[in-house]
């Protein structure tokens, strides 16, 4: 698993569409990715925003696309806030479309002439999600990659919210003791998906977890 930070300078095209989301603001910045379900195009983060000048945060419900569930703390021109937003149907066509299988993380950061982006996943698939960038998005600038690394109290980031779902489930049902304590059949049932895709969801966790675990112990 690698660990990407992309800067991309936007073309005029994504700068257009994104135009009314910087209204009021002039960046703004993730500093957690809460949840995102890429099926649904829904996502939570906690983000840094930066307000342009004589705008209040109170005054505000929305930026762009994103509701602000809550105001954290507050200073200066600066509000770290939670928020929900729904991607785009261009961008939720498009992801589905590109099968990328890559977990959204921080450092991540949006103005209007420059966004930040990080990403884990396979060298493959950020190979992908870089030449989308270039097709569909803007110019590449600068782009870092470096093996990804965790806590060991956070391991479970590097999965996707259902990947985390089955696990927990998996492990809090007993499907990892000896003898097991249910059965994949019955596991499926319990967090509502088929058995294949049960399995599917299994077998992409624990390769995850496992290339985490032993990361820095092995060459590729």
């Amino acid at each position: 698993m690698r660990k990407a930070i992309i800067e991309i300078e936007p073309y005029e095209t994504t700068k257009e569409a994104q135009r009314s989301v910087f209204t009021h603001i002039r960046s703004y910045e993730v500093l957690e990715v809460l949840k995102i379900d890429h099926v649904k195009g829904l996502y939570v983060d906690l983000i840094e925003v930066h307000l342009k000048e004589n705008v209040s945060i109170q005054d505000l419900h929305f930026i762009g696309n994103m509701e602000i569930l809550s105001v954290i703390s507050s200073e200066g021109d600066k509000h770290i806030c939670l928020v929900k937003g729904r991607e785009s149907k261009k961008a939720k066509d498009t992801f589905d479309e590109s099968e990328l299988d890559l977990i959204f993380t921080a450092p991540s950061m949006i103005s209007e002439d420059k966004v930040i982006v990080s990403l884990i996943g396979t060298q493959k698939d950020l190979t992908r999600f870089v030449d989308l960038v270039r097709a569909q998005i803007g110019k590449i600038v600068h782009l870092t990659l470096k093996r990804a690394s965790y806590h060991r109290k956070d391991i479970l980031s590097v999965l996707t919210e259902k990947q985390r779902e089955v696990v927990i489930a998996a492990y809090s049902s007993g499907y990892y003791d000896i003898p097991k304590r249910i059965s994949s059949q019955k596991l499926s049932q319990k967090v509502n998906v088929s058995r294949p895709t049960l399995l599917e969801h299994l077998r992409k966790a624990e390769l995850r977890l496992f290339a985490e675990i032993i990361s820095g112990h092995y060459k590729d």
